[in-house]
């Protein structure tokens, strides 16, 4: 007799990377919901009609499907290093929305995805404290664990941590192996044709403009050479973790050049010139120029035929928030093993250990 899919309830669902994730290792979304307009007609362009556009606090899960999972991630700007870090931050509060689904859904298991900021940061302990005796008084067994996107096979060196719970009859949710090495950025965009031409769309237009007075780093590829906080990317590595805030002068850039010929990196040229005294360039050549939407959604490992909806700004909104697709597929994959093996009693509590995979993991106290 064939198994049934398990089924999933996704919440903040965004444009859907996360739920790729669980879609690929053989789990049903029987349900998604998110507030952004844009982001639920991606969704429901790519994945399925069953995304409803709702802030998650006005749905009652008492309506919801039945469902083995709940799976999403909250808004992480209030937690991020790279926003305010306020802890009165509205958006800060949603992971309790989060909690509140399982609480009243009840499921066998769930994810919840955040940045890194919220495992790592002390000032985010109280967080983390509240959260885990919650998540236990429910009668789940929690783990936090920290992920590098680049040690699942994304060409991106992200890393979010991921809250894991299961109902004590089940095991706890493995660490996702390290599975395949990422490409690197030169090996993704290579095979595309110019910024423009399909499929590669989305061209930025955001002016590239050398710094007056440039902040050198070591590292060509560091510092503040260029006005804005678009840096130039290593083409024969993995690029930083793309933010959402893309689509200006906070886009990333490309040498296009070095892309196609092989050359030697113009930022490099550059670098040395800057740190051998020379004054900084009033232009930058023109073969240097921005991540496109189809690179930004290709190094996130989108599917190519994947379709952004909303305003190209939007739509780097949306790329840069997701979960990358081949990192949530490890995570499902580790969530459907636990739940097809039923499991004895587990304790629960727990610190802080390295894991050979290079995950963080809050382990169970035994």
């Amino acid at each position: 007799m064939t198994t049934p899919p398990l089924r999933a309830i996704s919440l903040f669902s965004g444009a859907g990377g996360l739920d790729l994730g669980f879609l690929n290792e053989g789990f049903s979304i029987v349900y998604a919901v998110d507030n952004d307009k844009d982001s639920c007609r991606t969704y429901e362009q790519n994945i399925g009609s069953h995304v409803q556009c709702l802030d998650v606090r006005a749905v009652s899960a008492k309506a919801l499907p039945p469902a083995d999972v709940v799976i999403g991630g909250p808004p992480c700007q209030g937690f991020s290093v790279a926003g305010h870090m306020d802890p009165n931050d509205p958006r800060s509060g949603l992971v309790w929305e989060f909690f509140r689904v399982v609480r009243e859904a009840r499921p066998k298991a769930f994810v919840m995805e955040n940045v890194k900021a919220l495992a790592a940061l002390s000032r985010w302990q109280a967080v983390r404290d509240d959260l885990q005796k919650a998540f236990e008084d429910l009668q789940y067994q929690v783990d936090m664990v920290v992920l590098n996107a680049s040690h699942h096979g994304v060409p991106q060196a992200r890393e979010r941590v991921f809250f894991f719970g299961t109902a004590r009859e089940y095991e706890a949710i493995s660490v996702p192996a390290k599975t395949s090495e990422a490409p690197t950025v030169r090996q993704v965009l290579e095979p595309l044709p110019k910024p423009g031409t399909p499929p590669n769309l989305g061209v930025c237009r955001a002016k590239i403009t050398p710094a007056k007075t440039p902040i050198m780093r070591r590292s060509p590829y560091a510092g503040m050479m260029f006005n804005g906080q678009g840096r130039p990317i290593r083409l024969d590595a993995t690029v930083n973790t793309l933010p959402a805030s893309m689509g200006g002068n906070r886009t990333p850039i490309v040498d296009e050049q070095e892309l196609r010929s092989g050359s030697k990196p113009w930022v490099c040229w550059y670098h040395s010139h800057l740190a051998n005294g020379g004054p900084p360039v009033d232009h930058v050549p023109p073969f240097l120029r921005r991540l496109t939407v189809t690179e930004a959604a290709l190094l996130q490992t989108f599917p190519l035929e994947f379709s952004f909806q909303g305003s190209q700004s939007s739509q780097y909104r949306q790329i840069g928030n997701a979960v990358p697709p081949l990192l949530a597929s490890a995570v499902a994959k580790s969530v459907h093993n636990s739940l097809r093996k039923a499991s004895g009693d587990c304790g629960v509590g727990g610190h802080l250990r390295e894991e050979t995979t290079g995950a963080t993991r809050f382990q169970p106290a035994l």
